[in-house]
């Protein structure tokens, strides 16, 4: 059925220029102009809008993580596939490092004496023996045997002394190729295993992850349609798109990037801290200390970067709301040159999205080789200090070489979790901004009752409505529609004529008074029960991309194809559909560019004839077809109001002349009602709006 155009067609009331103007009918892009809302939208500045501002970062976050909940069990696996695989990970830099000492021992074994020969025995070398005799030669005596090389000197025989006696060394003895083939083959096992894991534990975390965003649309998809039209009135399109697209588009990258690398991030860290003091608690301690000035100097950066971030995602809804109002308005653009103005305004909002853009990318930038100057100094001091250890004897080689790694190792993580934090400020500033559509006020819960068939009797009891609490517009509004009548609906620009059929479909809810539909109150029966009884016919018409047959056949689903060409011959759509290329399987887009505007709203007519009501609504529903096709389409309303309630709002008081009732309203409120030759006749403010047509289509002709 027609009634779902309503909702955009109701957003934009009939206009007829020149007319009184009067208390605001309905307000058509928010409160304070064009754009909705607090500063305007696409046509004006969104910098005053407070909801855009990241409120607190830490519970938005929880609220995020918190829609990972269904998956916690697949997360708790991805934890210790992760905590496994990190803990493979970080034992290799030790195993290599064994394998270091191996190779480093065999080649200084294998240049030590085995034997040496004194009073004519062989006597078999032990590392002691070598280290005592080290000892004696540098402190002026005799040199042994074999070690009388260049390579040992009193000088650097004591150091070399202290070396070997942190060495598992074997005087003679070359390297040992089974050992270090066995300790080789375990790292590289671990090193597959680990990497099997992390491949096993990131396919998983994206399952996670899409599944969680995919939820995350659709709870937004379902809030969109629990939301009344008057969000919709504050809430520029372009803007609210940009939430629903762009920022939970920004929240699954986010999602996808941080949490992988941040889980394997502070696993490696945590990994690598223990294994950096189990090797060496000194070198230990100089790593550990470079991470509280890592953790202020991000802490710093991050603060400074979060503005910038939900400055960027405000302005990107803006320029969004700019491009999406420039293009649904190119022709009228076109029309009234003014193109440089809109180029001019583009333009301002892609600078401040620009400057922004670049504010954020560049102080999160900061973070990476902050974080890099950081570790480098953490890397020289522990290259010197193991140096020194090594040669004192307190340390090994390959310790020295396993911790430098795992310095590397520690820093690495530390830099990938600053440089997410950038762009976990952003998803979290994206993920504000669809927290804000998901907590907006939602319609009145439905009513658990029912609407039996309806004969089409409507009564206004009292009713009290305004848009704006300080600026009533309907007030005290008593009217009765018997069956089968049709009520005409006629006065100025903003006097409340389609206020008064929106409050039929409860778009909106009264604030006082009631409703009746056949004596029952529309507020006690749920809404699409209602609507399903009411069809639609708009000023403002609406096609969605596909066939004209699809676009007929939205008014009643399940339509054969025979009720779907009687429709379209009832409402003159026939006519016109043979001379298109495919005929009733022309595909028209969303705007349909492809056929005139009288020939949509024809469309949008065949569709309301073809869902049949019981209540019958026609807002202008004849304003863009010409003068011979409004004659076949009055003909065609006048058997589509048959045995039916219609209410028909015009401004052509022509096509209402046969209306069993007419009602005049000014400002909200009924001044007048009868039928035509009754309104005429006293001379009221019908009379007034009938010669204003007529007589100035009159005058304008003989001039």
């Amino acid at each position: 059925m027609s009634t779902a155009e309503s909702s955009r067609g109701a957003s934009t009331p009939a206009t007829s220029p020149g007319a009184t103007t009067a208390a605001p009918e309905r307000p058509k892009f928010g409160p304070q102009g064009r754009g909705g809302g607090p500063g305007g939208g696409p046509g004006g500045h969104m910098m005053g809008r407070p909801a855009e501002k990241a409120s607190n970062f830490g519970p938005s976050l929880r609220r995020l993580l918190g829609h990972l909940r269904p998956e916690r069990a697949l997360i708790v696996l991805v934890l210790v596939m992760a905590a496994a695989g990190v803990a493979f990970n970080v034992v290799g830099p030790k195993l290599i490092g064994r394998a270091t000492d191996i190779i480093f021992a065999g080649v200084i074994g294998k240049s030590l004496p085995a034997t040496i020969t004194q009073a004519g025995q062989t006597i078999a070398v032990t590392k002691e023996m070598i280290i005592e005799a080290l000892r004696s030669y540098a402190q002026g005596g005799p040199a042994m045997p074999g070690l009388s090389g260049g390579a040992v000197t009193p000088t650097t025989a004591g150091r070399f002394a202290d070396m070997l006696q942190g060495m598992n060394v074997v005087p003679g003895q070359g390297i040992q190729f089974g050992d270090l083939a066995a300790v080789l083959g375990l790292a590289l096992g671990l090193y597959v295993l680990s990497g099997v894991l992390m491949w096993g534990q990131a396919y998983l975390l994206n399952g996670v992850v899409q599944r969680s965003v995919y939820r995350l649309r659709e709870e937004v998809a379902d809030k969109i349609n629990r939301l009344p039209l008057s969000y919709f009135d504050r809430q520029p399109r372009g803007e609210l798109l940009s939430r629903v697209t762009n920022d939970i588009d920004n929240i699954a990258q986010t999602l996808q990037q941080t949490l992988s690398q941040l889980l394997n991030g502070l696993l490696t860290i945590v990994g690598v801290g223990v294994m950096m003091f189990v090797v060496s608690p000194v070198l230990g301690a100089i790593a550990i200390a470079a991470i509280p000035v890592s953790v202020v100097l991000v802490s710093i950066i991050g603060k400074q970067s979060q503005k910038q971030f939900v400055l960027n995602w405000r302005y990107t809804g803006e320029l969004n709301g700019r491009i999406e109002e420039a293009y649904t308005g190119h022709s009228l653009v076109k029309v009234f040159g003014r193109r440089r103005e809109v180029e001019a305004a583009f333009g301002e909002s892609n600078d401040r999205l620009y400057a922004a853009g670049f504010r954020a990318q560049f102080i999160s930038g900061i973070i990476m080789p902050t974080m890099f100057f950081v570790g480098n100094l953490s890397y020289v001091l522990v290259a010197v200090v193991g140096g020194l250890r090594v040669a004192s004897g307190q340390m090994q080689l390959g310790d020295v070489q396993a911790f430098i790694q795992y310095s590397r190792m520690f820093t690495q993580p530390i830099t990938q979790v600053a440089s997410m934090a950038n762009l976990l400020q952003s998803g979290v500033a994206s993920a504000e901004r669809v927290f804000e559509v998901l907590d907006a006020e939602e319609e009145p819960a439905d009513a658990a009752g029912h609407l039996n068939p309806t004969r089409g009797r409507v009564e206004f009891e009292s009713i009290d409505f305004s848009y704006d609490p300080d600026k009533p517009l309907i007030t005290d509004l008593s009217l009765v529609a018997e069956p089968g009548h049709t009520i005409a609906i006629v006065g100025p620009t903003g006097a409340g004529k389609t206020t008064l059929v929106n409050l039929i479909m409860r778009f909106y809810e009264l604030q006082g008074g009631r409703i009746t539909l056949d004596g029952v109150d529309i507020t006690s029966v749920p809404r699409h029960e209602l609507r399903q009884n009411i069809g639609m016919v708009l000023q403002d018409t609406w096609l969605f991309h596909g066939t004209i047959r699809d676009n007929i056949a939205y008014g009643r689903p399940g339509a054969t194809e025979e009720e779907i060409l009687a429709a379209a011959r009832a409402t003159y759509v026939d006519r016109f559909v043979h001379s298109l290329p495919g005929g009733y399987d022309t595909v028209i887009d969303e705007e349909g560019s492809n056929i005139s505007a009288g020939e949509k709203q024809l469309l949008t007519i065949a569709r309301a004839f073809l869902a049949d009501p019981a209540l019958l609504i026609l807002d202008e529903a004849t304003s863009s077809v010409d003068t011979r096709t409004e004659l076949l389409v009055q003909r065609a309303m006048n058997a589509l109001r048959k045995d039916r309630t219609s209410f028909v709002i015009a401004h052509r008081l022509s096509t209402i002349r046969d209306a069993d009732t007419i009602l005049v309203m000014e400002h909200g409120r009924i001044v007048e009602q009868g039928n035509h030759q009754e309104l005429l006749a006293r001379e009221g403010a019908y009379y007034r709006l009938y010669r204003s047509q007529f007589e100035g289509a009159i005058e304008a002709e003989v001039a």
